[in-house]
Formats: structure tokens, sequence, C-alpha cells
């Protein structure tokens, strides 16, 4: 059901052009896959091959089980209070909670990101530096 409705936003946001959904609906679709705990789902709006920078740790997903395992392995939900397009992509800002099956390491933070979007897939995820909360796990 949360992948169907994750499925009726992206579609919706599209907009009548029949084209790709703009990178701020893949962004909050994203942010809604997460916030749910449903990692399968948040992991599909990954490009194969999609970059992954959060502090000085660098990474590839590969694979969709390698998009699942990253998103699994973020503790935190993000409840987007900002978004600003920037050239090549938008900056998202999050408010920190917890997840339906993990506790979060730093509740209340909010931390910024930069996502590139083609095609309607992430193929690049920057967590910017200056955020309030520790960069997390390694991928």
């Amino acid at each position: 059901m949360r992948l169907l409705a994750l499925a009726i936003l992206v579609v919706a946001a599209a907009g009548c052009g029949g084209g790709d959904p703009s990178a701020e609906s893949v962004v909050r679709a994203w942010s809604e896959a997460l916030n749910t705990g449903d990692d399968e789902a948040a992991a599909d709006l990954f490009a194969p091959g999609a970059e992954i920078i959060q502090g000085d740790a660098r990474g590839t997903l590969r694979t969709h089980a390698d998009a699942v395992l990253f998103n699994r392995s973020l503790p935190c939900s993000g409840r987007i209070v900002r978004v600003v397009d920037e050239q090549g992509g938008v900056t998202a800002t999050f408010l920190l909670g917890d997840r339906p099956r993990s506790a979060c390491d730093a509740p209340g933070a909010e931390v910024r990101a930069f996502f590139r979007v083609e095609d309607g897939k992430i193929t690049l995820w920057h967590q910017l530096p200056g955020s309030s909360a520790d960069p997390g796990p390694e991928v």
C-alpha cells in the first residue's frame, strides 16, 4: 500500500507532460519512503551507480541491494523543512527524527543534503558540511 501511494505521489508530481518527475518531487518521495521505513521504495529512487558522499566517506550504490542497505543504514527520518533548486539538482534541509525501526542519534538536528536527479532517479546524494548532526554511518 505504501509503495502504491509513493508511486502515485511521484507520478502526480511529474505533472501532465508525461516527462520525468522533478528533482524536488523525487527527493520528497525518497524522504517519505525513508520516514515510513520503506527502504525498498527509497532504494527504488536511486539510479544504479549513484554516488554517496557523507563526510569523508564516499561510496557507490552499484545495485538495488546496495541502495536498500544504504537506506536501511540511515538511523534517522528526515522531515523536509526547505528545498532550494540549485544548478544540477536540489538542496534539501531535513529535521531529523526517529525512524519506525531505529532511534535517531541526533533528533531535532537539521541536516542538508544535495541531490542530483536524472531521469527520475537520484544519481548523487551528498550530505553537506555544516549540518548540525554528525555524518552518521559510513557507506
